[in-house]
């Protein structure tokens, strides 16, 4: 069985460590998070303990299969990441490279409109609300500032 062991795995253009078990290493997906990682382990009757360097080839293409389109593994909606998506209205989950795009075009969106949140990103202020009196206050000096020929 040592034989068959792969040190590294590629799943969605990405090389993940063979010793992880199924579920840490599915999760070290851009896009896919634990609970994902651990429904889709479970939709395919995997055991999650087991390290990801002994499944044969057929096994991590039919995960990757199930990481692109998890809808067809019986993976509820809520768990996806793009829900009712802005252009077309469809609930898709997106991992790396795709995920990175759509997102850097939602904030170039809202920038474009000038709404609140994209003018918040613009200037690298909090987006959600948090407050400022305290915090967020990198980048500027604070406070008084002692001359230098002083003592």
């Amino acid at each position: 069985m040592e034989e068959d062991f792969k040190h590294m795995v590629r799943i969605a253009r990405k090389d993940i460590d063979g010793n992880k078990t199924i579920e840490n290493a599915l999760a070290g997906v851009k896009g896919v998070g634990k609970a994902l990682s651990r429904a889709i382990g479970i939709s395919m009757d995997l055991d999650l303990n087991q390290k990801i360097g002994y499944l044969p080839d057929e096994e991590v293409n039919k995960i990757e299969e199930a990481i692109r389109d998890p809808k067809s593994h019986d993976v509820p909606d809520w768990m996806l990441n793009r829900r009712n998506d802005y252009e077309t209205g469809e609930t898709v989950h997106l991992i790396e490279s795709d995920l990175m795009m759509m997102l850097r075009d939602d904030l170039n969106r809202l920038k474009k409109t000038r709404s609140y949140k994209g003018r918040r990103h613009e200037v690298g202020l909090p987006v959600r609300g948090q407050r400022t009196k305290s915090t967020f206050r990198k980048g500027s000096s604070v406070g008084v500032r002692r001359r230098r020929g002083r003592q």
